[in-house]
């Protein structure tokens, strides 16, 4: 099951957050069609904001057609993102590796998201804020 977690400085509000994680795990294979994500109730207690956002965000999700509410069950995803699984194994992999050889360079966790930035920047000739 997912853990949601929210960024008090991100300027993304918290209920774009979650939604903006649930998408993140869809597309990596990291939640399928029939999972059940937390309960409003789970994911106040854990992060300690108001009901009403989860809400929010639950919503906004299944206006997009991602997830789905069934009355006194919970929230399950409807759909996936992911069109191939099987490469991101190794792929995840090696950035794990990538990412603690940065980390063991010196790099914390604001220069190796710059660091990446840059090399997307100049890979893919997109502009990424």
């Amino acid at each position: 099951m997912i853990e949601f977690y929210i960024d008090g400085h991100s300027g993304v509000p918290p209920y774009m957050q979650i939604v903006q994680q649930v998408r993140r795990a869809l597309k990596l294979g990291l939640l399928f069609e029939g999972d059940q994500l937390p309960t409003v109730k789970e994911v106040v207690g854990h992060l300690a904001i108001n009901p009403n956002t989860v809400s929010k965000a639950y919503r906004e999700l299944e206006h997009e057609g991602l997830v789905s509410g069934r009355a006194g069950v919970g929230t399950f995803i409807a759909k996936s993102l992911n069109e191939s699984t099987a490469a991101l194994g190794p792929l995840r992999h090696d950035l794990q590796r990538w990412v603690a050889a940065a980390r063991e360079a010196g790099l914390d966790d604001d220069s190796i998201e710059a660091l990446v930035r840059e090399c997307f920047r100049s890979t893919s000739g997109t502009v990424v804020a």
